[in-house]
């Protein structure tokens, strides 16, 4: 029964997608996560730990866990939280949290599609952490031997994991079975990055190095890059493979770019900095949010303009968005 659920949940058509569809917007100055319509119009607000980043979908799409950093930039000072908040999609409403113990300042999150199993990486100390939603346990810990442990990325088989490390400017190759560990140079402030639909490439923004590189997972290095823009924090790939879609900054813009080419193509100006980007299922969709502007906006891939945007509340600055059947 769950396998059907997860499989008719991940294959519904673009277009009944669009209509009959609610944007999960985590409120990171909020500290809550916002239920809306396409259209923009706030439908239900679910408090959540302090300061959430980031968050992920159980595989059946029934749950999120948001990382409870407590910070609002990896920036500040402060110990944060340790928790991860678990939010019933359909009720709308927080049913529990994991606590991380010693672990603080939660920030990236990845949910393994063959095990269940949650990664998150923490900022204090700098590790990744194996945590069983079911349970609610941490079962695993790696150092990351980075600094500043911001995002992770699984690899397609699920048995390793990236981590960012924006201080130290690597990338933090993770083999889960041994723990075995390679830091991977990158550009100035590695931060969100993607995998490859074939798992051979991983693709890492840079913010102050205006590029990605791209890391070669058989070599374990970096075998390339693509120029960008200004300030590439967030990143995405269409689900064909053929357009990767990321939030500039300090451009204060959304960009494409061909993966295949390494090569930028367009550039969609917005009203603000966007700290965020996720697109649709069907690719058609690009969503990134200005949270100094308290500002969603969503961007036509195919015809690389704004269609919409919508305001949330005052001070409650959004930061990842992801679009879900109703």
């Amino acid at each position: 029964m769950m396998r059907k659920i997860a499989v008719a949940f991940l294959s519904l058509a673009g277009g009944l997608w669009a209509q009959d569809s609610v944007l999960l917007v985590l409120h990171k100055g909020g500290s809550s996560l916002g239920f809306y319509s396409p259209a923009g119009k706030l439908l239900e607000n679910v408090p959540v730990g302090q300061h959430p980043h980031e968050m992920a979908l159980s595989a059946d799409g029934r749950l999120v866990y948001t990382t409870d950093n407590g910070t609002m930039r990896i920036e500040e000072a402060g110990s944060g939280g340790n928790t991860i908040s678990i939010v019933d999609v359909a009720a709308r409403k927080k049913i529990g949290q994991i606590s991380l113990g010693n672990y603080r300042r939660p920030h990236g999150i990845a949910l393994s599609r063959r095990s269940g199993l949650l990664y998150v990486d923490t900022e204090l100390p700098d590790a990744l952490l194996e945590i069983d939603p079911a349970q609610r346990k941490v079962l695993k810990t790696w150092e990351t031997k980075g600094k500043t442990s911001h995002m992770v990325t699984l690899g397609l088989d699920g048995r390793r994991a990236y981590v960012s490390n924006s201080t130290s400017n690597d990338v933090s190759s993770i083999l889960l079975s041994s723990g075995e560990l390679k830091l991977i140079p990158t550009g100035e402030r590695p931060e969100g990055s993607v995998l490859a639909r074939s798992g051979g490439e991983l693709y890492v923004c840079n913010r102050e190095a205006q590029k990605i590189s791209v890391i070669s997972a058989s070599r374990q290095a970096v075998i390339g890059e693509i120029k960008t823009g200004k300030g590439p924090v967030r990143i995405a790939l269409t689900p064909d493979g053929k357009l990767l879609v990321y939030a500039l900054i300090h451009d204060e813009a959304v960009g494409i770019a061909d993966p295949a080419a390494r090569k930028a193509l367009a550039s969609v100006k917005l009203g603000g900095k966007p700290v965020s980007l996720s697109i649709s299922p069907d690719g058609k969709r690009a969503y990134a949010s200005a949270e100094e502007q308290d500002t969603v906006y969503v961007i036509s891939i195919p015809d690389r303009k704004i269609v919409r945007s919508f305001k949330t509340a005052p001070g409650s600055a959004p930061d990842p968005v992801l679009e879900y059947p109703d």
